[in-house]
């Protein structure tokens, strides 16, 4: 894996953006910076790493997602627009000084080597249709509209990782979840998280009454 992937990588922090593999994030680039970054990665091999910010200082996350931008446009007031497929989580292991705008960081993969593994191979174990329902009860308690037809069309780890995404928790619930190792830890890590939600709620409407 450490083969397929550069050891070296450019990496955009992004506070309250967590992302995970197989998943689609659209970013609009404005800063100088990050401009330098995107454009010398779309002209090298189209890679850069997101990683949360803390809000500490310069600190990062040790665990962010490396992408691939598969879609590019610059705009008529000097942005550029990007869609970054997720790939593979990494670990940082260091940051590297260089004279760049942006920063740059030595990564590893081995811990997350299952990111890139075909669904089929994946030894998927939940209660899909228990985890579907509280899911949906979740997303609809708090607003959140999906397209639950289009949703099905996914492969088992898109839709963890894109519920994972954009569920309504906090940041560090999110980044939890990212760097949770196997996929069906992820799940009940997920899914624990969603019912602690739940039962807060109906704990609250029990009180009001």
């Amino acid at each position: 894996m450490d083969k397929k992937f550069p050891r070296q990588i450019p990496v955009f922090p992004l506070s309250g953006v967590i992302y995970f593999p197989k998943t689609n994030l659209p970013l609009n680039i404005f800063e100088e910076r990050y401009l330098d970054l995107v454009n010398d990665s779309f002209r090298n091999d189209k890679l850069m790493g997101m990683v949360q910010s803390k809000k500490e200082n310069s600190l990062v996350y040790k665990v962010g997602c490396l992408g691939k931008i598969s879609d590019y446009q610059e705009t008529s007031d000097g942005r550029v627009l990007i869609n970054l497929t997720g790939l593979t989580r990494f670990e940082i292991t260091k940051e590297v000084a260089n004279k760049k705008k942006y920063r740059e960081f030595e990564v590893d993969y081995k811990k997350f080597h299952k990111d890139i593994l075909d669904n089929e191979k994946l030894a998927l174990a939940y209660d899909k249709l228990n985890f579907m329902e509280k899911v949906k009860k979740f997303f609809e308690k708090n607003g959140l509209m999906i397209n639950w037809k289009e949703f099905e069309k996914l492969d088992e780890a898109q839709k963890i990782n894109t519920l994972s995404m954009i569920a309504p928790i906090s940041n560090e619930e999110k980044q939890k979840l990212l760097e949770t190792v196997s996929f069906n830890d992820k799940t009940n890590t997920l899914l624990n998280i969603i019912e602690f939600y739940s039962y807060e709620n109906v704990s609250d409407n029990e009180t009001i009454q």
